[in-house]
């Protein structure tokens, strides 16, 4: 697993984008600090820029990084969460200007995936996810679903032996609303 790490992570400091198991579906991903990998991701989903994709990190201690304001209620929520959980925290930065819509706002999920966790630990940097789909289209739940458009359009593809997700769809989502509060986006 060490030496297909290695082979992501230089890819990723390179501006490429992969297509890489996540705890959730495929995704596809690049160095979320990356602006031209991110706007390579936004061309090949062909989506709108005003849609927003989440980052993934590999802990939790890593959120003030990338977050310039923790709601307290999210200290409470995180290390308790059972199943993959994608939070929308509202106050983003050190990320390119093309990660962060207009509301400044952020969605970031810390995995538990360990090829991806291992990865991101390696890149030490945060990893954009998206799934592996057309916008508009519907997400693919296993890799055998994913177009061939998707396929050719990436620069590399993640064995499939590294896909330990056994849940194949996407995660629930919880938009922190202020310090104590917050809404289910999707259950």
């Amino acid at each position: 697993m060490q030496e297909e790490i290695q082979k992501c992570v230089e890819l990723l400091l390179e501006g490429k984008v992969i297509l890489y198991p996540t705890d959730t579906v495929w995704g596809l991903g690049c160095d979320a600090t990356n602006e031209r990998a991110v706007e390579k991701i936004y061309r090949i989903k062909q989506r709108q820029e005003s849609k927003n994709m989440l980052v993934l990190l590999d802990q939790i201690e890593k959120l003030p990084l990338y977050v310039e304001h923790i709601p307290l209620i999210a200290w409470d929520l995180l290390p308790n969460v059972e199943r993959p959980t994608t939070f929308i925290y509202p106050s983003a930065y050190n990320l390119p200007q093309i990660m962060i819509p207009r509301d400044g706002s952020i969605a970031i999920r810390i995995v538990r995936d360990c090829f991806c966790k291992r990865l991101i630990q390696r890149l030490n940097r945060p990893l954009v996810s998206t799934s592996a789909n057309i916008s508009d289209s519907p997400a693919p739940a296993i890799f055998s679903d994913i177009s061939e458009k998707i396929l050719d359009s990436v620069d590399y593809i993640v064995p499939l032996e590294y896909n330990d997700s056994t849940d194949y769809k996407p995660s629930r989502i919880i938009r922190f609303i202020d310090n104590y509060n917050f809404a289910v986006i999707r259950e």
